[in-house]
Formats: structure tokens, sequence, C-alpha cells
């Protein structure tokens, strides 16, 4: 990246000088050459632009126009499928090291434009700059991770046994193949990886994509489109949609013509497409990530400012709006008071400003729907049980126009209480003390979700038992860079179990391409 500083979302701190020099700069030119453009949706090679726009303001300052987004119909989803269908067949056909190498050209410019990227993210997200750097170069890291997925297994074509090792006239084949048009549905939480990530996997399988992000983030979506199409995707591979998910998202959910689904988002909307996949004349592949209400077992044997420090970097980066965010905390009674007051020392020293601050942890929440869900969580707490820290909207001063609210420590609600069993995508954690390492493992997977945990605890016994336990798909331990947070492409899969996903398999692993083919065996005996 910039300067030579490579950031990750384990990166704890950037003090560098040039680094935030350089990001100065980017932010200032978006501002001045960005803001208030028109940006379109993409269909069949062309921009197609509305009778009516939306206008996306930045979170941070809501007077703060960053563009107008097209509002597009159900006509406009249904000529973007169309157009993935048509281009399909020449995409399918063309070999898989050319999409290999155009890949690895997207990952290029990604890379040669983080600075600009994350800029944009700042200010649409209200995420922080080594949140919003640590994204981009998370996209070009997918994006090549998936291209070297696809070089290092020759295109999926593998040769099997057969009945007779000396009969030459027989070869038996696996072979993995596109699917066809595959649908990327996506989040405003890391608009652009959880796009891009799912795009060039389903391209470089050679299915033809149609794209619709999130209403929240028309800008950030635009932009990963760009990097696609202006760098050697012929016309109608992707196509680009925007709009409301009721019409919009609703139309490609509901369209026979689509081969397959990849959406992250709510577990009321991903359950709903996956049995709208089951549904039709035949089970279609969906790839649905639904969100954690993920878990963090504290044992005696803990380092508790180990332990508070991978607790509070999960819980309130990006503000909670994470979906493997911690929210709770279920700590031994012998160590309850110690991590307690750890964890609110480190708490009351986070920075809540404008992301566009390097100094800056907390930005800001996505919109006034959740600033107002944080609201009504926050006076919940307070009557249910005890809050220890925050619960407060910040309206003063340079907070008075965006979407601020504190970081929030709650303690003593019942298993059953929303703020325990909801996703909140909020930044509120919730401690619970109890007697037994086996009552927090209880209690930690008495819930619909399985998307990450994380244990601290210092004896191999207890890891072992952990490990062999918990039910999440992505788990850490004894890790001070995010007790739940922080998977990485080609390091850490990315998946979750039970009511988080839908295929038992993780985002940046060894097996998500196949994800995006189905296999035909093929017997062949020479003729000749």
């Amino acid at each position: 990246m910039s300067k030579g500083q490579r950031i990750t979302y384990a990166t704890m701190t950037a003090d560098n000088e040039a680094l935030h020099a350089e990001y100065d700069v980017a932010i200032s030119q978006v501002k001045e050459s960005w803001l208030g453009v028109q940006v379109p949706m993409f269909i069949n090679g062309e921009k197609i632009y509305t009778e009516q726009q939306i206008e996306s303001t930045s979170p941070i300052d809501t007077d703060l126009l960053l563009c107008k987004g097209q509002v597009g119909g159900v006509e406009h989803a249904e000529s973007a499928i169309k157009a993935a269908r048509d281009a399909f067949p020449g995409w399918r056909d063309t070999p898989w090291q050319e999409r290999v190498a155009i890949l690895r050209n997207i990952a290029g410019k990604v890379r040669e434009n983080s600075l600009e990227l994350s800029a944009i993210i700042i200010l649409e997200v209200g995420k922080n700059r080594l949140e919003a750097l640590g994204e981009v170069e998370e996209i070009a890291d997918l994006i090549d991770y998936y291209a070297d997925s696809m070089e290092k297994n020759q295109g999926f074509v593998n040769e099997l046994g057969k009945y007779d090792p000396d009969d030459a006239a027989e070869c038996n084949l696996s072979v993995l193949l596109p699917y066809g048009v595959w649908a990327v549905i996506s989040p405003y939480n890391f608009p652009m990886a959880l796009s891009a990530a799912p795009i060039a996997a389903a391209l470089v399988c050679g299915n033809t994509v149609v794209f619709k992000g999130a209403s929240d983030t028309p800008y950030s979506c635009w932009k990963t489109v760009e990097l696609f199409v202006e760098n050697g995707l012929p016309a109608g591979v992707l196509n680009y949609v925007s709009g409301p998910g009721r019409t919009v998202g609703q139309a490609i959910q509901d369209s026979l013509d689509v081969d397959g689904w990849t959406f992250t988002g709510s577990y009321d909307v991903g359950m709903k497409l996956y049995q709208k996949a089951a549904s039709g004349p035949h089970p279609r592949p969906a790839i649905i990530e639904m969100g954690g209400k993920n878990p963090v077992i504290v044992s005696p044997t803990a380092d508790i400012k180990k332990a508070a420090g991978g607790v509070m970097r999960s819980a309130f980066g990006l503000d909670g709006q994470k979906c493997s965010a911690c929210s709770r905390v279920y700590i031994h009674e012998r160590v309850f008071d110690a991590f307690t007051e750890e964890l609110l020392k480190m708490t009351r020293q986070i920075k809540i400003s404008d992301p566009c601050d390097r100094d800056c942890y907390m930005g800001t929440v996505i919109n006034k729907k959740a600033y107002d869900r944080y609201k009504k969580y926050t006076d919940m707490a307070r009557a249910d049980g005890e809050v220890l820290h925050g619960g407060n909207i910040l309206t003063d001063g340079d907070f008075a126009k965006g979407y601020f609210v504190e970081p929030t420590i709650v303690t003593g609600l019942a298993e059953d209480h929303p703020l325990v069993k909801d996703e909140l995508f909020l930044p509120i954690v919730h401690l619970t003390r109890v007697a037994s390492l086996d009552e927090g493992m209880e209690k930690a997977n008495d819930i619909v979700y399985g998307l990450t945990a994380g244990f601290f605890g210092e004896n191999d016994d207890e890891l072992a038992w952990f490990l062999k336990n918990i039910q999440a798909g992505t788990v850490y331990t004894n890790r001070a860079a995010g007790a739940t947070t922080g998977a990485w492409p080609g390091i850490q899969v990315f998946g979750g179990w039970k009511g988080s996903g839908s295929t038992g398999k993780g985002i940046g692993g060894l097996y998500t391409l196949a994800l995006y083919m189905h296999e035909q065996s093929r017997t062949l005996i020479d003729w000749r």
C-alpha cells in the first residue's frame, strides 16, 4: 500500500506521517472532485440514468451531499439479468487464464487507487482511516486470492481413476463449471470489499454477474463497478443496478433467470432468499451470510489486558457495525471485576471524532435508523440492566450534524433480553458473570447465530475444550488485535455456522470458488 505500509484489520496503529499526509490529500481531492455527482447504474456496457435520483449524504455531516444515485425499477433488474444471460456463453468460454489475468489487473488498479477509494469509504460509511484502508487492501487481496486459487487448481479439471488402469481408451474427469447468471447483493458496512469479493469469485469461475449494492452506499458501489468494467470486462459480464430493495432487490430474488446468489445481510432477509432459492423448478445455490451475535469467553487464566483489548477492538471498531463484532462476553466470576475495570479503562480512552481525522477510532453509525435504534436499545439497557459506560448520542459541536454515539458497556440483563439475543449492529456489548467456563459455553452457544467467537485463557486444556465445543465458523484464541473480528483472505477463512451462513464454507478460503460452480463427471471413451 502507500509508502510501503500494509494495513489489515489487525493493524493496531499506523504512525506513518507520509501515509497520513497522502491521506489528507486524497480526502481533500475526493471532496473537491466528486461531491454531488450522479452515479449511474451499469447495464450491458452502458451507463444508465433514471428520471428519479436519491441523494446520498455523509453520516459524518448530513449536509454533505456525496452523490445522487439512480432509483432503478423492476425493468432495470430484468434488463440487467437479460444482459448477463446473453453475455454468459462468451464469458464462460473465455479461457480461465484470461479471466485470471483480468482479475489480477483489477487488483493492481485497486492498490494504485487505494487512498482515493478509502477516502470515499470514510465519507460514505463513517469508518476510520485504518478500517477504510484495510477494506481496500482486503479487496485487492481477495481478488488476488481467487485468481491464485483458480490458477492453483488449473481451472478445476481433475482426472479420476479407471476401472482398468491399463485401459488407454478410457478417461474420467471431474470438471467444475459455472452456473450462469450470478446475483450479488451486498451490505453497507464493507461496501467495496463485500461487493468486489463475490463479484470476483463469480467472474473468475465463468459466471456473469448482476450486482445490487446497499442503498446507503451508492458512491462506493459505483466505484467498485468502475474498477471491474474499466479493466477488461466485456459488456454484459458485470451489470449494476440500484434502487429500493423492495422492488429492485426483490425482482432479483424472484427471478427464475438467476442461477445463484451471494447475499450478505440480515437473518430474516437471508432466510427468505435461501427458501426462494430452493423453490422453482429446481434448487439453486445461495451463498448466504446472515450476521452474528458473537461471544467471547474469558477464563480465570486469561491475560486480562489482552482480553480487554481484544474485546474493546471487536466491540467498538466500526461502531459495532460488523457481522463479526463482539456483542456478548462471558467472564468467569473470579476475574469479572478485573476484566470489567480494564475494559472500562480502555473504552474511556477511545477517541470519537470525524473519521477523516487521523486519530479517530470511532466514527459514526450509518444512518438515522441506526441512530434511533441506538437510542432505543440504550434506553432498554438502562431500564432493564446497568449501563457501565456510554449509552448517549453525541450532538454538541462537531458532532451536531452527524450520527455519533458513545461506545456502550452493559451488564445485568437476562439471557433472553433483546440486547443479548438480537444482532444490534451497534457499539453495544453486554458483560455476563459466569460461575464456570461450562456455563459460559452453554450461554455462548444458546443463540441462532454461529459466525465468530473468541476465547481468552492460558491453559492448553481450556483451549482444546473451547475449540471442541464452540459453535462458530470463525474462532480466535488470545487475540488482542480482535477477539472476534479481523479475518483476512488466505489467513483466516470467514464464514458462519447455524443461522450465520448457508454453505458451511467461508469466504477467502480453500473451498470458496467451488461454491460458484457445479460439478460434471465426464467419462470419455476414445472411439478411434
